[in-house]
């Protein structure tokens, strides 16, 4: 009797826990297409990566959820692809995929009906689920309602919002210029079409933003000037991050010399930490050199954070001593912003460079002492001041 209590509550366990895991069938994507045919039902798409943690986060706590799948399986047919297997990769580039998770409703003929991307909790996924079987809802509606009339904002920003639920901001583009040739210049500053601009202008070149720059004053005044120092900045980061972080170090510098042309600050702030970046990830000491002896004091001057960084680039990376000397001048004013042990800490590296151990052991000192009045672990320094105490 015993072991069949043992068995029962075995088997009970078992099925429970097969209850709260993903597990789903496995059919082809034309298969799906088929099925979405014969059963006068949408398609549902999940595309994922094994490595991606919000993917795994959906299927842990969405789609083991058995209210989930049943309300799946009845009003869709369900395909789950890995993004780095056949049919996944070619979805994903189908469909232009760049985030992850992504959810794609389709219909039989793979018109795309709604998109979502990213992480969400249970209910917010089956509420958007639910909009995806709405016709009024759904992207060819909303589209055609747009374009019947498309200098009326509130058409445009319903389809806008439901268009970014699953496209990344460079595809929101196409519309958002749609409605905004349907607005003159001066119609263009008020806060209704500020959030337009703000939401879906990505060309630098385009008329609506070089409206922007050359009326920050008027714009400012119908948002704000720091929601205007966003987007001129975002623009720019829209532009060149992806050049850098795909190392297209040509277009970077043709597209380089179109956000040099803003000529703010601001932006000449960011063109120049994306130099950095670039020659780093490049390994370009020469132009790292170059661009930092020339603009840091004029474009990094108060960012304290950011003069360490350069100077821990020299500690590995430059060997010339007067070059060297012209780091620790940074980073010593990183230390007049904010006095810190790792800035006293590269200062004393950067001086025992250069064979100064004099200002090297000052500077170690101080680093030390901040460490221990900190309560801090202070082997990197223990270990510099022993090095430096046996010269």
């Amino acid at each position: 009797m015993r072991f069949l209590n043992l068995l029962f509550l075995f088997v009970s366990l078992q099925t429970v826990t097969s209850q709260n895991q993903f597990v789903v069938d496995g059919i082809t994507y034309k298969t799906a297409l088929e099925n979405a045919k014969t059963q006068s039902k949408p398609v549902f798409v999940m595309l994922y990566a094994d490595w991606c943690p919000h993917c795994n986060q959906m299927k842990k706590d969405v789609f083991s959820d058995q209210n989930v799948m049943d309300f799946l399986n009845k009003n869709y047919i369900c395909v789950w692809k890995n993004i780095e297997k056949e049919e996944g990769i070619a979805l994903k580039n189908k469909f232009k995929t760049t985030s992850l998770p992504a959810f794609l409703f389709l219909d039989a003929n793979e018109t795309l009906l709604y998109a979502l991307k990213g992480e969400m909790k249970k209910e917010e996924f089956l509420a958007e689920a639910n909009y995806a079987l709405n016709p009024k809802l759904q992207l060819p509606y909303l589209e055609k309602d747009f374009l019947a009339d498309p200098s009326n904002s509130t058409k445009f920003f319903t389809y806008l919002n439901t268009l970014k639920k699953g496209k990344d901001r460079t595809e929101l583009s196409i519309p958002t210029h749609i409605y905004l040739q349907t607005q003159s210049d001066a119609q263009l500053v008020s806060e209704t079409n500020w959030r337009v601009i703000a939401n879906g202008v990505t060309d630098i070149n385009s008329r609506e933003f070089q409206y922007v720059l050359k009326h920050q004053k008027e714009f400012a005044a119908v948002a704000s000037q720091n929601r205007v120092d966003r987007k001129v900045e975002s623009i720019v980061n829209e532009l060149l991050r992806p050049l850098v972080d795909n190392l297209d170090t040509i277009n970077y510098y043709k597209q380089r010399e179109v956000a040099k042309s803003i000529r703010l600050q601001k932006t000449d702030s960011l063109v120049f930490k994306f130099d950095l970046t670039l020659a780093e990830r490049t390994e370009k000491w020469d132009f790292y050199k170059k661009v930092t002896l020339e603009d840091t004091e004029k474009l990094v001057w108060n960012d304290a954070s950011f003069l360490k960084d350069i100077g821990q680039t020299y500690l590995k990376h430059i060997n010339d001593t007067e070059s060297l000397k012209k780091s620790i001048s940074w980073v010593k004013h990183s230390l007049e912003l904010t006095d810190s042990y790792d800035g006293n800490l590269l200062i004393a590296r950067l001086y025992n460079k250069i064979k100064d151990k004099k200002q090297a052991l000052k500077y170690a000192k101080d680093a030390k002492a901040i460490g221990k009045e900190m309560g801090w672990n202070t082997k990197d320094i223990d270990t510099l001041l022993a090095e430096l105490n046996s010269k």
